[in-house]
Formats: C-alpha cells, structure tokens, sequence
C-alpha cells in the first residue's frame, strides 16, 4: 500500500489550490485522486452548450495565479478549464495526480490513526491527512419520473452532456429551469424544431454585464500586474457589497427586483409567458441567475414555457399532470445536484466506523465548513455553508486551504499526530450559524436547493466573505483534540510533515 502525508479527492479548483499550497510548505508527498481523466472538476464535466461563469474572470481564479488574458469578463468552460490545466502544468501537479479513479471508500484505521482510501477498482492508498474536494456541486440530481425508464429517445443530464447527439431538427425537452438551463436554451434555440420547456418555478434573471476583454486591456494587466490585481479588488468591494442584500436587510432587494421585471418585461411582450416567467418569491431566496439571451429564446413561437408538473413518461413522449401529451426525442435534465444532502459520492468511515454521510441525516454541518467531530484529520472543502449567492467560490476556498496548511504547520511544530474539532466547539459553531441563516433572504419563504428536505439551510455562509477569511487566517489549537503518539510516528517522505 503506497503512503503518503495527504490524499486529496476531487482536482478541481479545491484540490487544485489544496496541491499547489501544500508544494508551497515543502510537502511533495501527496496524492490526488480524479474519476475524470483530467483536472477541471465541475468545469471539466459542465461542457454543455453555453457553460459560463456567473462571476467576473478576474476574481474567479486563484490570487496568487492572475491570468492577464481572459478573453471575456465572465470565463467560458473552456476557457477556464485551461486555466486550472494551467495551474497543474506550472505548479508540477501532474505527477501528483491519479485520474480516471473512482474513490469507493475511505476508512480511518484507529490503530495507526491514518486513512486508509480505498479505489473501485480494488487500490488502496494511505495518508495521515484526507482532503475532500469533491465540492457540493458533483453529484448530479435526477427527477423521480414514473415511466422515465421506459423513455426509447435519448435522455442525459446536464453534467453529462451527450455530445453525440445532434439536436437539430429534434423535438426536445428541458426539465429544469436553473443555472444550467439558462444557458443551454438560448445556445440550443436555433437548432431544435421545438422546444419543450418544462419549468416548475421560474428563476430571477438579471442582465449579464459581460463584454470581451481588449488586447490592450491584457496587455496592460500582463505588463502592469498591480493594474489588474486593482482591478480584481474592485470586483471583490462590489460584490461583497450585494452581501448586505443577503443577510442584513432583504429589502435592500427590492432595487434588483424591479430590475428583473423590466428584464422581463423588455424582451416577453406576451402576458401570458410573462406571467410565467416572472418569480413569486423574492429576489435572492434562490439563486439569482444572469443572462443577455435567455428572454429572448424562450419567446421564441416554438418554445412552449410548461408550468405543469410531469405525471408520467412513456417511450416516446411526456405527459403533463392536465394530461396534455408532447411527444418528445431528446430530454435534458436541468436539475442540478445534491447539495444540502447527500453530497459525497463516495463513503468517509471515521472513528468507530462512523459514516459520514449517515451522521449527517439532519443535513451536513462542520466546524469553519472543514473539520467534523469524530474525524481525525479530515479537512472539507467547500464544505457545509460555504457557498455564497453573492461573490467568488475561490475566495472562500483559498481561505479554507489557507485554514488546513495553518493547521498542518502547527502539528509540524508541535510533533502532533491528529487533531480533532471538539464537539462543544463543533456545536456552537453550527448553532449560531443557523441562528444567523433565519433572517436572511434564503429564509423568506421559497423551496430552493440551498435547503434541505426540512427546511435547514446547510450550504451558504451567512454573512460576509471577508468574516470567514478572517476567522480561518489562523488555527486554534484550543479549538481540537490533539493527539501525539509515538507509536505511529512515521516519515513518509524527507519533505513531509511529521507523521
């Protein structure tokens, strides 16, 4: 069994970063592990139609890696998979790396208080530390649909575009109207013969304020690099700012909402589509989307905008709950992931056993998003009520990495083998995180994917960004369980930390 300090799930942007700062403390050590057969996570797999960023390209990247040459002010999939490739090939990722393997399991040994991960194609692999990168956007979400089985078209998920298939000329169906969707119907519009597009609640849609970047404008960031580390900052200010909508006053978003009606109202002249499309909730319960083109597909004469829940599929059609019958070639799932619950793919056994996912029955939950009671040494990242509805994921992921290395340093100093959050610091942390979540926009009334089944909110930071970088710059010892055994000091590299 091969050995290691760390073993990193997941080589998107967490595991990404997660290398490139372990390599920057001296640990060379480690092991990422991919079911993809490349890096790029949720980028790599979301290469549907139109896949963009929702987020300005010079703050969806890593601080210590800017890229001066971002063709666009929103990244395209493309675009911004070659610039984690990037990543790996400057920072020597690569012989780090260990694709097309799927992780089945990882199980703590108590006896050498090590992890043990465990392939699905029978591989084991050993490390003091396990990062989990998988993110909460990995697991792909099915609707329950009586019949779907018997469906003779093709049928595929957003995340796992077919692109085998030529829509032109099809009959297709949409289910599913977020983030995913918003992007594909106006990139596959002008193929179909008709658009099905069943829609169960209608999302807020805001301008896109994107525009190509200028080659003088790279010029000067590539020339000038404190001209576009400015230029981030400035994006950074402006988007922290949208914070205050969130979670201090939802009325602040009264403003963005009149800016989503006359988005509507410019490009849907029919009332009867506009009464459709236009949300009943408030602005920010879910996800705000932007988009320049979306209206004006979905008013389209051969797009039909359906409010109706599906009853059933046969094999070559869908049927709406008023009975209404559409038949249909290719269906496309829009229907996001699991994020709020069941969001690890693969099973974290830890002390005595413990299962993860199942000790989080009432919706996942961890110190700082990262670290879990009856853990040892597991670090989570973009863990629970980490995500944001207002600025860069990066951002709270560097802080995160910056959290564990802190961490890992301070076992280093000290001759500490595991740590462990403690329970009472595990519960007060979470307790007063959901105490924060209950006034805030995604408390004002609407079923979004943020929440689980019972209406707890486990995925989103309830306050400011710089809050959360502020409370992982350093690690508290007093905040863990900390154990120091001789018998399962180890080294397992001359660069790694002591084990």
């Amino acid at each position: 069994m091969k050995k290691y300090t760390t073993i990193i799930i997941g080589a998107g942007f967490s595991g990404i970063g997660m290398g490139i700062q372990l390599k920057r403390i001296g640990i060379d050590n480690f092991l990422i592990l991919d079911s993809e057969d490349g890096p790029g996570g949720t980028w790599k797999v979301n290469n549907y139609p139109g896949a963009a960023c929702d987020v300005q390209s010079h703050l969806y990247s890593f601080s210590f890696e800017p890229n001066p040459n971002w063709s666009k002010m929103f990244g395209l999939q493309e675009e911004i998979l070659k610039y984690q490739e990037h990543c790996c090939e400057k920072f020597d990722l690569y012989p780090n790396c260990k694709f097309n393997t799927f992780v089945k399991d990882a199980v703590f040994n108590e006896d050498t208080f090590t992890w043990v991960v465990t392939t699905q194609k029978g591989e084991q692999f050993e490390a003091q530390f396990l990062v989990s990168a998988s993110g909460g956007l990995s697991n792909p979400s099915y609707p329950n649909i009586q019949g779907l089985e018997n469906f003779q078209g093709l049928a595929f998920h957003s995340a796992k575009w077919n692109h085998q298939v030529d829509l032109k000329g099809k009959r297709v169906a949409i289910i599913g109207s977020g983030a995913s969707a918003i992007q594909i119907v106006p990139s596959i519009v002008d193929e179909v013969a008709h658009l099905d597009y069943y829609q169960r609640t209608p999302s807020w849609v805001l301008p896109k304020p994107d525009r190509y970047i200028s080659s003088a404008e790279q010029y000067v960031f590539e020339k000038l690099p404190f001209t576009q580390a400015l230029y981030r900052s400035v994006i950074y200010a402006s988007l922290e700012s949208r914070a205050a909508g969130f979670v201090i006053s939802p009325k602040l978003m009264t403003i963005a909402k009149q800016l989503g009606i006359r988005h509507i109202h410019k490009y849907i002249k029919d009332e009867n589509l506009r009464e459709k499309m236009t949300p009943k909730y408030e602005m920010g319960c879910k996800r705000i989307l932007m988009s320049n083109d979306y209206y004006q597909a979905v008013a389209r004469d051969y797009v039909d905008v359906i409010s109706e829940e599906i009853a059933s599929v046969d094999e070559h059609g869908i049927q709406a709950n008023d009975g209404t019958y559409r038949p249909v070639d290719v269906i496309i799932f829009c229907t996001g992931f699991h994020a709020s619950e069941n969001i690890l793919q693969y099973k974290i056994y830890g002390k005595d056993d413990q299962d993860l996912n199942q000790s989080w029955s009432d919706g996942p939950a961890a110190y700082l998003g990262t670290t879990v009671p009856d853990f040892p040494n597991l670090f989570i990242l973009m863990g629970p009520n980490t995500g944001l509805g207002h600025n860069s994921m990066i951002y709270m992921i560097e802080s995160q990495i910056n959290y564990i290395i802190e961490s890992m340093k301070y076992m280093n100093r000290k001759k500490v083998h595991a740590i462990e959050v403690r329970k009472d610091v595990y519960d007060r942390y979470n307790e007063a995180i959901q105490k924060r979540l209950q006034n805030t926009i995604w408390k004002s009334g609407c079923q979004s994917w943020y929440l689980t089944k019972s209406g707890k909110n486990t995925t989103l930071w309830p306050g400011f960004t710089f809050e959360f970088r502020a409370r992982t710059k350093f690690f508290n010892p007093g905040d863990y369980e900390q154990i120091k055994s001789p018998q399962v000091v180890k080294k397992y590299s001359k660069k790694s930390v002591v084990l």
